[in-house]
C-alpha cells in the first residue's frame, strides 16, 4: 500500500484482533487498539442480560464508553481502517466513540467487522455521522475467519487506494 495507513480496531474476545494484526501485516500498516477506559468484563459482554453494559450502552445512541489512550500521529495518517466486532446489527458505542475523538477531515476511512452470524447491517451509516463531510468513505468489508495476505491485499487494492 503507498498511502501511510493505520488499522485501528476494537475487540472485545480477541476475533478482531486476529482480523485487524493480520490486515495490518498484510498491507504493511500501523496497528492501533481501541481500549476502553474501563475493561469489558464477561458479565459486560452478556448480551443476552438487558442490564449488561453492552446490553445498556447499545440501547443508548447517545452513549459514548470512554477510551484509554490516543492514537500517536493521527495527522499523519492518510487511511484509516477501523475494525470491531458486530453489536446488535451495528458497531460498538466504543467505535464511535474513537471516530469523534479525532478530525478524519481529508483522510479515508474503511470499516470491517467481525461476526458470528450477521453482516454489517446499517453500521456504516451510523458511523459516517461521526466525522466531517470531508472524511472519504470506502465500503465495509466482514472479514470473518482466517484471511490470507493474498485476499486481504487484493481487497485493499481493489479499493483503488
Amino acid at each position: 500500500m503507498k498511502k501511510k495507513a493505520l488499522v485501528a480496531y476494537f475487540s472485545a474476545s480477541g476475533t478482531t484482533r486476529r482480523a485487524a494484526k493480520a490486515l495490518a501485516a498484510a498491507i504493511g500498516a500501523d496497528v492501533h487498539e481501541i481500549v476502553p477506559a474501563q475493561p469489558y468484563s464477561a458479565a459486560d459482554l452478556d448480551w443476552n442480560n438487558r442490564g449488561s453494559r453492552s446490553s445498556a450502552e447499545m440501547n443508548d445512541p447517545a452513549a459514548r464508553p470512554e477510551i484509554a489512550g490516543k492514537v500517536r500521529g493521527m495527522d499523519g495518517y492518510e487511511v484509516v481502517f477501523v475494525g470491531f466486532p458486530i453489536w446488535w446489527y451495528v458497531a460498538p458505542r466504543i467505535v464511535e466513540t474513537f471516530l469523534e475523538s479525532y478530525d478524519f477531515s481529508g483522510k479515508t476511512v474503511v470499516p470491517f467487522a467481525t461476526s458470528g452470524g450477521s453482516g454489517m447491517g446499517g453500521t456504516e451509516a451510523v458511523l459516517k455521522k461521526c466525522c466531517s463531510a470531508q472524511t472519504a468513505w470506502l465500503p465495509g468489508k466482514m472479514l470473518n475467519g482466517r484471511q490470507s495476505d493474498k485476499v486481504l491485499r487484493t481487497w485493499v487494492e481493489g479499493l483503488g487506494l
